[in-house]
This record gives C-alpha cells, sequence and structure tokens, in this order.
C-alpha cells in the first residue's frame, strides 16, 4: 500500500462491521444528456398491491420520485417502503436503484402490517441483508438460509426495519442499522420491531437466496434515467461490460470490509477511481464524495486493484 494514501485524507475511524449487507442498483455514467431532456421523461406507475396506472415525470432523485408517486396515488412520501421495476412482486433483484430503464414500469410497495419480534442473540453473525431505499427506510433484502434470522420465522424479506430495542430507526441509512445490529451484546435478548409491505396475491419472494448476487446485468435497454443525490437526473447510456464486472467486484468488497452491500454505492466509487492515477488520489476523491463511510486504508486499495482489474481484462 502506498505511505501517503491516508494522509491526504481526513482522519476518520477505522472501524469495520460484518454483520449485514446491503444492495441497491446504480451503473456508472458513461455519456450523460442534457438534464432538461431526463426532466421531460414520463413513467407509469401503480401501487404494488393494486391500484389505478399513474404517471411521474420530473424527478430527480429517489426523494422526489417517491413524492411523485405519493402525490398521484394521495397517500404519505413516508408509506412507500420500496419500488420495483417492471414487476408488482416484491422481487428483491428487481428493487428500483438509482438507474431507472426509460421503458421501466415503476410498482410502489407500501406499508403493512406491524409486528414485533425477540430475537437471542447466540451468534455474532445474523444473517441479515440490509438496503435501504434512499428516503430513510432501511429493509431487509435477503436472510441468509441456516442463519439465526432465517430460524425466527416471523421476520421476512421485505421488512422495514422500524425500532431495534426501542430505538426508531427510521430514516438511518442501511450501514448506519448495519452498525446498530452489529454492536447488540452477543448472549442477550434484543427486540425489533417491524413493517411488512402490504400484500396482494402473492408473498415476498425469495425467503433466502444464499450469500451470492445474480448475474443480471444491472439494468436493461439501451439507456436508462439515472437518479443523483445531488444535480440533476441525468439520461445515460448503460454502462460497459467492464465497468459491470468493477461495480460487481467493489460491491463484494463492501462486504468483505465493511458488513454492507451497495450496488450504488459501489458504482460511485468505481466512478470517482475512472480518471484517477493512483490510490492516493482514489482516496482523495473518495473523502470528497463519500467522507461518512470512513473506508479503511486496506479496503480503498483494494477497491483501486479491482478497478485496475477490470480496466486490464482480469476479472
Amino acid at each position: 500500500m502506498p505511505l501517503g494514501l491516508r494522509s491526504k485524507k481526513k482522519d476518520k475511524s477505522k472501524e469495520t462491521f460484518k454483520l449485514v449487507e446491503s444492495e441497491a442498483a446504480a451503473p456508472v455514467p458513461v455519456a450523460p444528456a442534457p438534464a432538461a431532456s431526463a426532466s421531460r421523461l414520463q413513467f407509469h406507475t401503480q401501487l404494488a398491491h393494486g391500484s389505478p396506472t399513474g404517471r411521474v415525470e420530473g424527478f430527480g432523485s429517489a426523494r422526489e420520485l417517491y413524492a411523485k408517486i405519493a402525490e398521484a396515488f394521495r397517500i404519505d412520501p413516508a408509506e412507500i417502503m420500496f419500488c420495483t421495476l417492471n414487476t408488482h412482486k416484491a422481487d428483491m433483484d428487481k428493487l428500483l436503484g438509482a438507474q431507472i430503464g426509460l421503458e421501466d414500469f415503476i410498482f410502489a410497495h407500501v406499508k403493512g402490517q406491524r409486528k414485533e419480534v425477540e430475537i437471542l442473540k447466540t451468534d455474532d453473525v445474523l444473517g441479515l441483508t440490509i438496503t435501504d431505499n434512499g428516503t430513510g427506510c432501511a429493509f431487509i433484502k435477503r436472510i441468509k438460509e441456516g442463519s439465526l434470522m432465517d430460524q425466527t420465522k416471523t421476520i421476512c424479506v421485505g421488512d422495514h426495519i422500524e425500532t431495534i430495542n426501542g430505538k426508531n430507526v427510521s430514516g438511518c441509512r442501511h450501514y448506519e442499522v448495519a452498525k446498530m445490529l452489529k454492536d447488540l451484546e452477543k448472549g442477550q435478548v434484543f427486540k425489533l420491531e417491524l413493517i411488512e409491505p402490504r400484500r396482494a396475491f402473492e408473498k415476498l419472494e425469495p425467503r433466502s437466496k444464499g450469500g451470492t448476487l445474480p448475474a443480471a446485468k444491472i439494468s436493461r435497454g439501451r439507456e436508462t434515467l439515472r437518479l443523483r443525490t445531488k444535480g440533476p437526473a441525468t439520461v445515460e447510456e448503460m454502462p460497459t461490460e467492464v465497468e459491470e464486472k468493477a461495480i460487481k467486484k467493489v460491491d463484494e468488497l463492501l462486504e468483505t470490509y465493511m458488513g454492507i452491500r451497495d450496488i450504488e454505492l459501489a458504482a460511485t466509487m468505481v466512478e470517482a477511481g475512472r480518471d484517477k492515477k493512483n490510490p492516493d488520489e482514489f482516496a482523495v476523491a473518495l473523502d470528497e464524495t463519500l467522507g461518512d463511510f470512513a473506508f479503511p486504508d486496506e479496503f480503498v486499495f483494494d477497491v483501486w486493484g479491482a478497478i485496475g482489474d477490470a480496466k486490464q481484462g482480469r476479472l
């Protein structure tokens, strides 16, 4: 590792946690179109449990999109837990992230029944994969087969984690929820308050899919709309095969070092390293865009290596 890697970065905690994972889709942009073209796009939408079809337009972030959907169906935006693309089923492989194909149909899953569960923490690893919707709703994406949480049948894929031992975690990001769960003392009983998505005709699927990501591409269609936390939404080409491989590898490294999985975050990191000449420049770029995550030095170096491996065809 280069000696200067950390000296150019902000002073941060090196704490890592390996309890849960997190994932959300967001490929790297290639050739942005003018923002004005994105603002004119319209998308069809329905409530996943059943509703008339509505149309939404003029949004540039997940938060704005949820507000537009809520306005279309006259509900509170906070009631929307997550959205899926091109299926009304709660298919965790088709979650809406920051990338929407221009022909995609958006289904919004809203809050349903509340439930409570008490769990004896007998293992350091709970076996959950957690993601969030970008608007303050962290929910369970996968449950690892044979894990402690898999044995607790009350807990299901799609459930929003509302409180941990009475502490409300609505509004927290996935990595914050991950740390709270990791910090729970082994051998003690803890309580979760959960909200499951409102259901129509099918159950959530799948309950468990193991620990690997699907091999499918991150999005379909030649062009996509990329939602951004800062700045306007843009219409972009799909990521190249090299970029997709780099994103997938960085997502795996996030799990190893940080205990989360998040394709949107991985894509942002790959984008940050696109024009950097060495890991020191890359570390500075990560601080500027993702300083809150406090990435360990070793992780930054390995991510830089993964990006280089993808460019050289070694992935």
